[in-house]
């Protein structure tokens, strides 16, 4: 058995991701749902030669030292994967994401209209948030892409791992991979300030630092874009500011409320009829309004604002969901159950 055939085949079956583990042979997640194949049940020794087959000699002792690691690994005429090689009870098991070669257009997303209005801007932070696998890679790259074609502008993209590659278009572009080119996403963020950008993509805002760092870019003429696994314009900003210390949390407010220009939530769904899945956002375009509520702390109002400013392109979580059920890609069951506000949901479908 041959890992590269295992990812070929995965690839035309249109799945999402890979899992290599020992004791169950290879498994693949096509629609959202796990499918096992009929190949032979995997050893630990397998596994291992898997392991040594797609990782160099510095990668297979970073993994050794910590236990597991990011990386992006490529098959030639096939597609790119993202890789997580992890230990467990005492063998190796591998998690792969198949990410496109080619980045996928704007429109063919499913996304709201209104979010290429983030990609005119100048300044300010700009976050997509969601579950793991959900998207989020997908909508900052299409966004990104926009901007590279019809911006002149300078971009640095910070990743864990790199997943799609841009080329210099109008503007021009650097990607750098966190454990190969630099050696954190706070190091690389602090030294993309001395770099002259004019966008800056963060893959993840993991820690205090980052964040810290971010709010700061922002704050001086920078355009940043970011991620959360959050669910909920919210309860990302709550978030943010939870992770410092409370005698900071009110200056953070401040800063947030100033530099903040939009939240994007999304979920994925698997379509009702089972071909495919489609995705539900929640869009909150900050205003006065919103900037006000977030340096008073009182993010808990900044839904009922969302749910009335639909004529700024704002949507709730559950207006998207019933638009989905309406239009009759998704069922009645999954509109409750990735639904965040159940009251308002009902009053929603009984409207």
């Amino acid at each position: 058995m041959d890992i590269n055939s295992i990812l070929k085949e995965a690839f035309l079956k249109e799945a999402s991701d890979i899992h290599i583990t020992p004791g169950v042979p290879p498994i693949y997640r096509i629609h959202g749902r796990l499918v096992r194949t009929d190949d032979s049940i995997l050893t630990p020794e397998m596994v291992e030669e898997f392991v040594r087959q797609i990782t160099n000699e510095n990668q297979f002792k970073i993994l050794e030292q910590k236990g597991e690691i990011d990386f992006s690994y490529s098959i030639k005429g096939v597609s790119r994967f993202r890789v997580n090689v992890y230990r467990q009870r005492g063998s190796y098991s591998i998690a792969f994401r198949i990410i496109p070669v080619n980045i996928p257009p704007f429109e063919t997303l499913g996304l709201p209209p209104v979010l290429k209005e983030f990609t005119k801007l100048n300044k300010g932070l700009v976050l997509v948030t969601g579950p793991t696998g959900s998207g989020k890679s997908t909508t900052l790259a299409s966004l990104i892409d926009i901007i590279n074609k019809e911006r002149d502008v300078h971009i640095i993209t910070l990743e864990d791992p790199i997943e799609y590659l841009h080329r210099h278009n109008k503007s021009i572009i650097n990607q750098r991979e966190i454990g190969s080119d630099t050696l954190s996403f706070a190091d690389a963020l602090r030294a993309a300030l001395r770099e002259d950008p004019d966008v800056i993509l963060v893959g993840e805002m993991r820690d205090l630092e980052t964040i810290a760092i971010a709010l700061t870019a922002a704050e001086t003429g920078h355009l940043v874009f970011s991620t959360l696994h959050t669910i909920g314009a919210a309860k990302t900003i709550d978030r943010i500011i939870d992770v410092f210390p409370p005698h900071q949390q009110q200056q953070i407010r401040i800063q947030l409320s100033t530099v903040l220009q939009g939240v994007v939530s999304q979920q994925l769904l698997t379509r009702r009829d089972g071909k495919g899945r489609v995705v539900a956002t929640e869009v909150m375009i900050v205003n006065p309004a919103i900037r006000n509520l977030i340096r008073e702390a009182k993010t808990y109002q900044i839904q009922s604002i969302i749910q009335t400013h639909q004529r700024q392109g704002m949507i709730t979580m559950e207006q998207s969901l019933i638009d989905l059920y309406k239009r009759g890609l998704i069922s009645r069951e999954d509109a409750f159950n990735y639904a965040t506000d159940f009251d308002f949901m009902q009053r929603l479908l009984s409207a």
